[in-house]
């Protein structure tokens, strides 16, 4: 098919000059059939998204874990202990180190342990209570899972004391160790005569650890870091105020918690007098049931919008080397001489329709899946209802038309310097396939980085939650479209006014 430039050689406009582009650009058959397979494969791989994942994020329950690093002795009868938490290492807000009196506490076999979400659930039934720091949330105070209360703000250095009446136990804090204030207090009447009491360490993971087992397989577990606290001025006094000796034993409650199949993390104690350095991981309370869910729901219901650019980035393409091929870019810049406006017209006119495009195909592809999607396990409280007018929503669907139209004008600036289709559309495909591709035969990390150099960078604008496997983030990855976009631009523009028509 030909067409003409309807722009005339003398007092064109910009204006007239995009109306002219608009006309080339609509009068090739190939828009509209790339347009339709664009928004039509986008909605479709939503669909298939929505019908093909499932999750059990909300079927497991409400889990108590006692996974901590326990330096303890017996106390038999009425008592108390108390410690001077002089240090403690910030490994996330929920870090905990303390004083603990619980039942006794065999050490955890494989058998009796059992994995919930990626972390180990309490195999003990021991009763407990526990006044401890931690780095987000201040002095705190937990019994039985169920009671807690809070105390000062603030982490280390804190002075802490437990005591026990009979079944009545009571924690308190001090900044002095003079002056006490009681923070919690609970009658466990099923507590033993003869408990263990003593000082606690352990640190839930505030991260993923993955490992590339083979191109098509990872495995993925919390990342546990070893949190170490200090107690220093450490006495355990009888019933009748006197102070026992004996000897100070420690244990994994839970065993040491798993990072992958075969690692784990072992907690550790010293101690130099009444001064004990403790280090452990793991948790002390109750996950909530649905806290185990990972996936970015609202990216996979718009990321189809990659293949469809495939097809998008054939009349891109097109709609330059077309005029090259058939010699019309001649009479192009006979009518219009600055060749910068002309490139400029065309990159205006195609933003315009590949965004829309995009937009096109990202609403009904959102709209479709995301039903499905809930109907299969990715409903609340794991994940919670989006819609369109949340912010990270409404970011990921307009700035699904964003990255359509910066990869269109990228096969465009490609076009008019290789002047042929075929190796325009072959080398943006690649450039943006290329992670796809070739990534999972790298290590996790060269893959990352190949995330976060190559075009495709622009798809993070899709990421609504953080995930392990996020290379960069919405805005960084699209700067790094722009920035090739900028650059095969340029070159273009500097082609196209040094090179003959």
């Amino acid at each position: 098919m030909t067409y003409a430039s309807t722009v005339s050689s003398h007092g064109a406009g910009f204006a007239h000059l995009l109306r002219a582009e608009w006309t080339k650009l609509r009068s090739l058959r190939s828009t509209w059939v790339c347009v339709g397979l664009t928004i039509g494969l986008t909605i479709l791989l939503a669909y298939l998204a929505g019908k093909g994942n499932t999750t059990d994020a909300n079927e497991v329950g409400p889990q108590r874990f006692f996974a901590v690093q326990l330096v303890h002795r017996p106390l038999t009868g009425d008592g108390s202990i108390i410690a001077d938490v002089t240090n403690q290492e910030d490994t996330g807000p929920d870090a905990k180190s303390g004083l603990m009196i619980t039942g006794p506490i065999t050490a955890p076999t494989d058998s009796t342990q059992k994995s919930v979400g990626g972390k180990t659930a309490a195999s003990t039934s021991a009763a407990y209570a526990a006044i401890m720091v931690t780095p987000g949330h201040g002095v705190q105070w937990q019994s039985d899972f169920t009671e807690e209360a809070s105390g000062s703000k603030g982490s280390s250095p804190r002075w802490l004391k437990l005591t026990r009446e009979g079944s009545r136990i009571t924690g308190y804090e001090s900044a002095d160790g003079v002056t006490w204030t009681q923070v919690g207090t609970i009658d466990l009447a099923h507590l033993p005569e003869t408990a263990e009491i003593g000082m606690f360490v352990t640190s839930p993971p505030t991260g993923v650890k993955t490992v590339r087992r083979s191109p098509t397989s990872t495995d993925s577990s919390p990342d546990y870091t070893l949190s170490t606290a200090v107690f220093d001025s450490v006495h355990v006094t009888g019933s009748d105020g006197e102070p026992l000796t004996g000897t100070w034993k420690h244990l994994d409650t839970d065993g040491a918690p798993r990072e992958l199949p075969h690692d784990s993390v072992a907690g550790s104690f010293t101690q130099d007098g009444d001064r004990f350095t403790v280090s452990g991981a793991g948790d002390l309370g109750v996950q909530q049931p649905g806290t185990g869910g990972d996936n970015d729901a609202v990216r996979d219901s718009l990321s189809g919008i990659l293949i469809g650019f495939v097809a998008f980035s054939v009349i891109a393409a097109l709609f330059i080397t077309t005029e090259f091929r058939r010699s019309i870019i001649r009479t192009t810049f006979t009518a219009t001489p600055r060749r910068g406006r002309v490139l400029a017209a065309k990159v205006v006119v195609l933003t315009a329709l590949a965004f829309v495009t995009g937009i096109a195909a990202a609403v009904p592809a959102f709209l479709i899946s995301q039903p499905l999607l809930r109907a299969n396990g990715f409903a609340p409280p794991a994940y919670p209802t989006v819609s369109l007018t949340d912010g990270p929503v409404a970011r990921a669907v307009l700035g699904t038309g964003l990255v359509l139209a910066l990869l269109a004008i990228l096969s465009l600036a490609l076009g008019a310097l290789l002047r042929s289709s075929a190796a325009a559309i072959t080398l943006v495909i690649a450039l943006v396939l290329t992670p796809l591709i070739i990534g999972p035969f790298l290590t996790l990390g060269g893959e990352a980085w190949l995330k976060r150099v190559t075009p495709g960078a622009g798809m993070a604008i899709q990421q609504t939650r953080e995930r392990w496997d996020d290379a960069i983030g919405p805005w960084a990855g699209t700067a790094v479209l722009a920035g090739w976009v900028a650059v095969a631009l340029v070159a273009a523009f500097l082609q196209l006014r040094r090179r003959d028509a």
